[in-house]
């Protein structure tokens, strides 16, 4: 997690590998053998931890509790992976499977595999397992779960007998170990809080005892936290270069993510931009650089003479290309003149014949094309002395247009509609120029009306001018935010949309009948108003009164800067926008397209909090459940006094000290902030001047297992487990009743012995 050297203090790079853990180094099977050691297992979602309980030390192996069933490549040859072999095998990772569905125990092919594992890694070499089985199971777990783990343990292990307990209460158990040489029994109350990998559980604990009747499960663990980070990243950024895996937002959760004491208060605390950007998480992805050739000076230098060589012999070649054309046409205009010139000499037909030979009908069009080469010419050989061309244009004359068609032959006639085509163009380009000067005029008057009126009251010259500016502004924003919900095929400027496009195509103002008969007229583009309906529509289409808006808002905005000492480069509409994507900016920076190092970083900011917040609102994550906060206000009317209580409660101190200390366990309890924040949840919640006490786990990972380990050496571990004789008897749903297993299912009747050692 640690960053490089040289790199900002908040700026960690993720690991590209996870190293594996050496599994530990126990005693010999033999001495275990001879001692028909308990096996201990702990079976949970994520990991799987088991080991035998007695002996000098104690050892517990730690494997990811996850399986693959993969064939080898080069050999064909199957294999079967468990743990963090799979790792080794990119192939193996997408078969793989884990025993549990959620907090559910049902892939019990998964579950025989990791039985067999745990018991090969034991190095037992028996045909079956002499030995007591520990094992965790989900509190309220389901019958069916039960019994098939009963089944592979009796029927296919032939275990001599089997006890089942819940993880939370053996960590407590293992913090709050009574004196074994006084023979003390376990009478410890506390109010459990045992984070798994799919659920978190609430189990209370009076004097010794789950009291399961009360235990809630909320259905939200550290899984559906690192789903709802990487939902959270995704959304962020949807075009990330590098594909984001739950494990690596799983790390991502452990290392960077906290618990707010105040949750409402923290999100307005970093609408400051400042503030988000100083709390923020930069992790950064692999990334490969381009490689790049690095050139000498040298190289660089004849490079340079290289392209200049070029770019001198293309100049050379443009200059040899425009001399040729002048060339070309100073022959072709030369041969027109000998064309024209040779009228006289030759008789018309021959003459007539060698226009049209030329392409010409008549000996107008070859002396305008005879003019055009002139013309053509005298700009070219200007172009090429570096002469301006500043010869005023001559106004063209008509001489046709007023001619009756009468007096003209027909190429006189044809000549004429020529003329009259060419002097209305001349006259609208005419019109169009006295237009452009009368605007300019127009514009110059209002320029002096306005610079009299700013003269004489500039404070109200301003106030106008500034609400234009605001009414522009509105406008440019309705029109933004219309934008935005044309993309939302559910909002209402969408459905009208819709409608406008459905008006049209049904276009009821010509009745049906007339449209079969032929009749009837559509009048459609009668009124300017009907043409509106393209805008409505077309959503991709650039708006032409947007881009008047935002030119008119700049103007008014100029004049603003310019005279109105009051108005500064912060009151314009540029910098209330960037102002308003400050924030934007800071919850997520962006960087140039070419900067593979930036554009490969997520930055963490609100969602270092928002994430474990759901542990309290699982509804923010569209959890429908209740949750911490509001699961122990409803357990905690049944141990603190209150006057609307008929009656008075049983044992009141100890049942005010469980709900006084609150315990904490499993790997997500070691997410920072999460004491101050039940602190603050519960502290209104209870008597006024109540202490709370909460603690963590020694050890949250392995403290069930060691609490498991240590209860198996004590002699009322023989009392509550479930022997083979028993399980053909009654079935695998149905267990003994202790004080760390559940409740759910029928009980199997115990010993005298028992029920005397339960009532004290």
């Amino acid at each position: 997690m640690d960053s490089p050297p040289g790199t900002p203090n908040n700026i960690f790079h993720l690991p590209t590998s996870y190293l594996p853990t050496y599994p530990v180094i126990g005693h010999s099977y033999n001495e275990h053998c001879e001692r028909r050691s308990p096996i201990i297992i702990d079976n949970g979602s994520t990991n799987l931890r088991f080991g035998f309980a007695a002996g000098p030390q104690k050892s517990c192996y730690t494997s990811p509790n996850v399986v693959a069933k993969y064939k080898e490549r080069k050999t064909n040859k199957p294999l079967l992976l468990f743990g963090e072999a799979i790792d080794a095998e990119s192939g193996a990772r997408g078969q793989a499977r884990t025993p549990w569905e959620g907090d559910v125990l049902l892939n019990f092919d998964a579950m025989e595999n990791a039985l067999d594992y745990t018991f090969l890694q034991l190095g037992i070499d028996t045909s079956t397992i002499d030995h007591p089985v520990l094992m965790t199971e989900r509190l309220c777990t389901p019958l069916h779960s039960r019994a098939l783990t009963s089944e592979l343990m009796f029927e296919l292990y032939s275990v001599p007998y089997l006890t089942y307990c819940i993880d939370g209460i053996m960590s407590l158990y293992q913090n709050h170990l009574p004196a074994v040489a006084s023979n003390e029994q376990f009478r410890a109350s506390s109010l459990v809080l045992s984070f798994n990998t799919a659920s978190t559980s609430v189990i209370p604990v009076l004097r010794g005892k789950g009291i399961l009747s009360l235990a809630k499960r909320i259905p939200w663990g550290a899984s559906q936290s690192s789903e709802y980070l990487l939902k959270l990243i995704q959304l962020k950024y949807p075009n990330f270069p590098t594909r984001v895996t739950t494990a690596q937002t799983n790390w991502m959760l452990h290392n960077f993510c906290e618990v707010a004491t105040d949750f409402t208060g923290l999100l307005r605390k970093l609408q400051d931009p400042l503030q988000m950007r100083a709390s923020e998480i930069i992790v950064q992805f692999p990334f490969t650089l381009p490689v790049v050739e690095e050139k000498t000076e040298e190289e660089l230098s004849r490079m340079a003479e290289k392209r200049k060589e070029q770019g001198r012999k293309l100049q050379e070649m443009a200059a040899k290309t425009r001399v040729e054309k002048l060339l070309q046409k100073e022959t072709d205009l030369q041969y027109l003149l000998n064309l024209k010139e040779s009228k006289g000499q030759e008789n018309k037909r021959e003459w007539t014949s060698k226009l049209q030979a030329e392409g010409l009908d008549n000996e107008a069009a070859l002396d305008e094309i005879i003019k055009k080469l002139e013309i053509g010419l005298k700009k070219a050989r200007k172009k090429e002395a570096g002469e301006a061309d500043e010869a005023p244009q001559e106004e063209p004359s008509f001489p046709l247009v007023d001619v009756p068609d009468a007096d003209l032959d027909e190429e006189g006639i044809k000549e004429k509609k020529k003329q009259k085509l060419m002097r209305a163009g001349f006259e609208a380009r005419a019109r169009a120029r006295r237009e452009k000067e009368r605007e300019r005029e127009e514009k110059e008057r209002e320029e002096r009306r306005e610079e009299d009126e700013r003269e004489m009251d500039l404070g109200g010259w301003s106030r106008k001018l500034r609400q234009e500016q605001e009414a522009l502004m509105g406008k440019i924003k309705d029109r933004s935010r219309r934008k935005a919900a044309l993309n939302d095929r559910k909002s209402a400027a969408a459905q009208a949309r819709m409608k406008n496009i459905a008006s049209l195509a049904a276009d009821d103002r010509v009745p049906k009948a007339k449209k079969r008969k032929g009749g009837g007229e559509d009048m459609f583009g009668a009124d300017d108003a009907d043409w509106a309906i393209y805008r409505k529509i077309n959503t991709a289409a650039p708006d032409s009164d947007e881009e008047d808006d935002f030119s008119q808002l700049q103007a008014i905005e100029q004049k603003l800067l310019t005279f109105d000492p009051t108005f500064t480069n912060q009151h314009t509409h540029a910098s209330i926008i960037t102002q308003r994507s400050a924030l934007m900016s800071a919850f997520r920076p962006s960087y140039e397209e070419g900067d593979i190092e930036g554009n490969t970083r997520i930055h963490l900011n609100t969602e270092r909090w928002r994430v474990p917040e759901a542990y309290f609102s699982p509804a923010m994550a569209g959890v429908d459940s209740a949750g911490l906060g509001e699961v122990i206000q409803n357990i905690i009317p049944y141990f603190v006094e209150s006057r609307s209580r008929v009656g008075a409660l049983d044992h009141a101190e100890e049942r005010m000290g469980l709900i006084r200390n609150i315990f904490l366990t499993g790997s997500a309890s070691k997410i920072p902030g999460i004491i101050p924040r039940l602190r603050a949840t519960l502290q209104p919640l209870l008597p006024p001047g109540t202490d709370i006490f909460i603690n963590h786990a020694e050890d949250p990972s392995l403290d069930a297992w060691k609490g498991m380990s240590a209860y198996s050496e004590t002699d009322e571990f023989r009392r509550v487990g479930v022997t083979k004789q028993e399980y053909e008897e009654y079935g695998g749903e149905r267990i003994k009743s202790w004080w760390g297993g559940n409740w759910n299912g029928g009980f199997i009747p115990t010993s005298k012995e028992q029920q005397d050692y339960e009532m004290r």
